[in-house]
């Protein structure tokens, strides 16, 4: 009889989910999926939540093949040296391959009163603890998104279309990824819904009070209600197992998301960082990820030797409410061109991208194996990025030798 294979994948996000559809492949590997709740979180939905047009989750049963193990519980430790992960239950899984894709939720913000007062929505849980919130408040009471990502300019459209006062302080600039296009496009859009959009340097938050949000430039803004959306933070699972980590706490790996400490250890999604050099964390970079750790994984099985990392971008879409959008093209190393689609036609581009992620993921559960955006040639900046790291690496090992 074969040996079976027991691969673990901790996390059931986009990358997750994908990498343990994938796995099974095999007929002889048995995939387990540890994540903290039984529904798969839809995030780039979570907005939509915010604003009450969506439940920003599907059923485990739409996106996860039948022959994956689903385990409700979070892990506590790896156990790398033992190849097992410790669970908050009490209980243990054994592994021979482990697939490390926690994702990543809201980061630590360190700007005074913002821990106590704002509340973050990376996370499903966070946006269930600000719903009731949202809702106590009357429809004229000041809202204040802080950061002007994807996250921050969504959830301003999303809560102005509802009838909210909004403010969207970014920070800096607005959609800092935007060509001025498509920039152009967000602002004229988040007028029309209303929303007052405060940028430049001198909007970054300094501190925030239960009812006012103070800007650098010694600006007070009146907000009963604070969001934020500024940055993203990774678990610190990884660093607290022992594992080799980067300044945010990813998991360091080579080109084949293999960690430089464990080669039974792969990762994928936001809590990767390959060859200390992360991609943007996004459900973009996520799914290819996840596909390449599970072909990481079996491609070891099959004796062969792991596919480096080859990540495509194409664009980057945005949501202005329920009626208009921004579909902003980048080129393969993910910088934005000229190019961009909004309004009407945008929003639905945007849907489109949103069921369409749901349904490749159904669609490697039914048929693993089947997903190939993960094979799509990225562009040549990662590798440009990637030499010019050795020779400074080289550069500083001769000038200290």
């Amino acid at each position: 009889m074969a040996e079976n294979t027991d691969v673990v994948v901790i996390g059931g996000g986009y990358a997750g989910v994908m990498a343990a559809n994938r796995l099974t492949l095999r007929g002889d590997v048995t995939v387990t999926l540890v994540n903290p709740r039984p529904a798969f979180v839809h995030r780039v939905r979570l907005h939509q939540l915010a604003g009450g047009t969506d439940a920003a989750v599907v059923d485990y049963e739409d996106v996860l093949a039948q022959g994956v193990r689903l385990v409700v519980d979070s892990v506590t430790r790896i156990d790398a040296a033992g190849c097992g992960v410790e669970l908050a239950s009490g209980g243990r899984v054994g592994y021979d391959y482990l697939v490390y894709a926690v994702g990543s939720g809201s980061a630590d913000p360190q700007v005074p009163g913002a821990a106590e007062y704002a509340y973050p929505i990376a996370g499903l849980e966070d946006v269930q603890r600000l719903l009731p919130v949202l809702d106590a408040a009357p429809a004229s009471a000041a809202v204040t998104v802080v950061g002007a990502g994807p996250a921050g300019i969504e959830t301003a459209a999303e809560l102005a279309e509802q009838g909210r006062r909004v403010t969207l302080v970014c920070g800096g600039l607005l959609g800092p990824y935007l060509h001025r296009r498509g920039r152009r496009s967000v602002a004229e859009r988040l007028a029309a819904l209303g929303v007052k959009v405060v940028e430049g340097a001198a909007s970054k938050v300094t501190r925030v009070k239960r009812d006012a949000v103070l800007l650098a430039d010694g600006r007070e803004l009146s907000s009963a209600v604070s969001i934020w959306t500024a940055g993203f933070g990774v678990p610190d699972l990884a660093a607290r197992s022992g594992l080799s980590v980067d300044i945010l706490g990813r998991l360091l790996t080579d080109e084949t998301l293999t960690s430089v400490d464990d080669d039974r250890i792969v990762a994928a999604g936001d809590s990767a960082a390959p060859s200390g050099l992360p991609l943007r964390m996004s459900c973009q970079v996520a799914m290819p990820l996840g596909a390449r750790a599970a072909d990481t994984v079996l491609s070891r099985l099959a004796g062969e030797r792991p596919e480096p990392l080859n990540q495509s971008f194409g664009a980057q879409c945005i949501s202005l409410g329920r009626g208009a959008g921004v579909f902003q093209f980048g080129n393969r190393s993910d910088v934005a061109v000229w190019f961009h689609i909004g309004g009407r036609l945008g929003a639905k581009m945007k849907e489109g991208v949103c069921k369409g992620i749901v349904k490749h993921l159904a669609d490697e559960a039914h048929k693993p194996g089947g997903y190939r955006l993960h094979r799509v040639k990225g562009g040549a900046g990662r590798g440009r990025a990637l030499e010019a790291m050795r020779t400074e690496e080289s550069f500083m090992i001769d000038r200290i030798s």
